[in-house]
Parts: structure tokens; sequence; C-alpha cells
């Protein structure tokens, strides 16, 4: 949709186009009191004052928004909303090898023991084995410093997913 159609949203209409984008309640209600917008810049200018002012409560609701990387049955049963878009980030886990997708598998597990949430990576244009080094280059992080990666990469997600809504992605991702 264009900004302009995305400008006359409202209700929960708006929110549900928003929550597509970042699953976190707070981000979303504060996105709702800041529109409309004179800019597409001004959307991601006010996402991220908004992202920055969020704590963990938020990230780990974010994050509860995403389908663990390359688990396609919860993409099509858990996130239908978002299904479309998650899918196509993660397309690069879709064309792996058995060995790739187990050890993702195993590391993706063994990340939510430690952490807590899941392992959250933009994964637009990543491979598998890209994505799978970097959950083990992350997975010795402390909980601190993994909870600010994974809400910039949260964040980055959300300004891909903006642009998708509003009808301005290149490539593979735009056929939405």
């Amino acid at each position: 949709m264009s900004l302009a159609a995305f400008n006359q949203m409202h209700g929960a209409a708006l929110a549900t186009a928003l929550e597509r984008c970042c699953g976190a309640s707070r981000w979303v209600a504060a996105m709702v009191a800041a529109h409309p917008f004179a800019s597409v810049a001004a959307v991601h200018q006010s996402s991220d004052e908004i992202w920055s002012a969020m704590g963990e409560p938020d990230y780990r609701e974010a994050f509860s928004h995403h389908p663990m990387i390359g688990d396609l049955a919860a993409l099509r049963e858990r996130f239908a909303d978002t299904a479309a878009w998650a899918g196509q980030e993660q397309s690069g886990s879709q064309q792996a090898d058995e060995a790739t997708l187990l050890a993702l598998q195993q590391g993706n597990h063994d990340y939510l023991a430690k952490f807590g949430h899941i392992f959250i990576v933009c994964a637009t244009g990543k491979s598998a084995a890209e994505m799978l080094a970097l959950l083990q280059q992350r997975l010795p992080n402390d909980a601190a410093t993994e909870l600010a990666t994974a809400a910039a990469e949260q964040n980055k997600i959300t300004h891909l997913r903006l642009d998708k809504m509003l009808g301005l992605a290149s490539g593979p991702e735009s056929s939405l």
C-alpha cells in the first residue's frame, strides 16, 4: 500500500498492519499514536525512536511473534499473519542440506534454552549456513549482549517489513 493509504488507516486495521511489522504491543500503540506520517522517512524515524525507548519485555514480546529460523511448520500454523513475509525472509533455510538444517535446529534449541527467547536474525538474503554461523557466533554471548543484539536484529526486520507494507521493498521479497 502507499503511504497515503497507510495514513488513511485507523483503529484495529492500522494496529493489525503495524503488528505485522513488529509484534511488540507498546511499539504498535506508540506508532498508532504517532500516525499519520509526513513521509516514509518519518515512519522509519518514528519507528527507531519508539523502538529505542522499549525494554526487555517489549523485545521479548516482539521476538515471540517470529517462528524459529527454519521451522516451516510454525510459519504455517502459528504465524499465518506474517507467514509470507517470514517465509521469504527465511528462504535461505529452505534450500539447505539436511546436516545444516539439523545443526540449525539444534542450535536454535540451545539458544532458546540459554537465553529464553528464540534466535532473532534479519534473515533476508542469508543462507541457512550463514544463519547457522551467526547463531554459533552469538551463542557464547552473555544475556545482556545477546538481548541487545537480538533487539537490533528485530529493528532491522521491522524496517524491512515497514517497507514491504508500504510497497517499497525490492527484489524477491517485494512480491507480497
